[in-house]
């Protein structure tokens, strides 16, 4: 799956998602849709389903298959392209550490495993690399691990973000939004793989992580980068936008289950 591509045209707010067609070099998979499909379009587009996430049961609507059908080769089977939108009459309530009584008020999310959000740090990613480098002569970039959210700065030490509770971010003019980070996010080997050729690294950086980031007593055998998070406030986000950490904590202890 790291091969397949989705763009997003901000002019006509559409999605395409594209990947290599099989035993092909030079064609590709393509279909493109809208990124923010109103209710009308999906009445009109889609099928009102369901889908099993983990534990829990959420309502979808399901893409024709004349669309996904020329994508069963690339997965090896039939697979569908659903779509869960963020305001839904459906909900996917929050467990683990987003769960009411622990959150402190109820919250969903559409598709993740957990949480909405992951909040990266991009001192931290400098400093890996630093280890990484010195190890291997090896360098990666965040995007093997998939931050929503990536913070920049040089007032940013590395590692900081483990003691992150909440967190503002604004434009610069406007009211912004405020995150609820709840817990450090555990991470798999999925790293290992390279985001443009999809090659797996046999060990790194799960070897370099697992030495020292083995940080969280809710999960030790696993090692954490970024903080996984929940939006107190609805709002838009782009490049460039001011982060605050409004409260920080030391007691950040992650909850197994989904």
């Amino acid at each position: 799956m790291t091969l397949i591509r989705p763009t997003y045209d901000e002019r006509t707010d559409t999605l395409t998602v594209t990947a290599p067609a099989p035993n092909s070099i030079d064609e590709k998979l393509e279909f493109s849709i809208p990124a923010h499909p109103s209710k009308e379009w999906l009445d009109e587009n889609t099928e009102d389903h369901s889908a099993k996430i983990w534990s829990t049961t959420t309502g979808t609507h399901v893409y024709s298959t004349k669309l996904t059908a020329p994508f069963n080769d690339f997965f090896g089977k039939e697979v569908r392209l659903v779509y869960k939108p963020p305001v839904s009459d459906d909900p996917r309530p929050l467990v683990s550490n987003g769960a009411p009584d622990v959150l402190g008020r109820n919250a969903s999310t559409c598709f993740p495993d957990l949480m909405p959000i992951l909040v990266g740090n991009q001192s931290s990613i400098d400093e890996l690399n630093t280890r990484l480098h010195a190890a291997e002569n090896l360098t990666i970039d965040v995007r093997r691990f998939r931050p929503n959210i990536l913070v920049k700065g040089d007032t940013n030490a590395p590692w900081d973000e483990d003691r992150w509770k909440t967190l503002k971010i604004t434009p610069k003019s406007g009211a912004g939004i405020t995150l609820d980070i709840t817990q450090r996010c555990a991470r798999c080997r999925v790293p290992n793989v390279h985001p443009d050729s999809a090659e797996e690294h046999k060990t790194q950086p799960w070897d370099a992580l697992m030495k020292y980031r083995r940080i969280d007593e809710g999960i030790t055998y696993k090692p954490c980068y970024g903080m996984l998070a929940v939006p107190k406030t609805v709002g838009e986000l782009g490049v460039g936008m001011r982060v605050e950490v409004v409260e920080v904590t030391n007691k950040h202890r992650y909850i197994a289950g989904f």
